[in-house]
């Protein structure tokens, strides 16, 4: 998990990505944030997240996105 808090502090260094849950409602990521988490997760984790599972629950918090990545893993 700490890599992911890297790639997202690496996008917003302003914002707490252990604590908050509204990454996405809150309008913190845009799409751009998004297609370039995508690109680092998979370089990093070697995970491809499929277009079904990139809906705003996935985004909204480090946490959800940390889920995604370890069920994503599992696979």
């Amino acid at each position: 998990m700490e890599a992911l808090l890297d790639i997202l502090q690496g996008l917003h260094p302003e914002v707490d990505f252990s604590t908050c849950d509204t990454l996405i409602d809150g309008k913190i990521l845009d799409s751009f944030d998004i297609v370039t988490i995508v690109a680092e997760v998979n370089a990093e984790y070697d995970v491809a997240i499929p277009a079904e599972e990139m809906i705003p629950e996935n985004f909204n918090s480090a946490s959800a996105l940390w889920a995604l990545i370890e069920k994503l893993m599992d696979e």
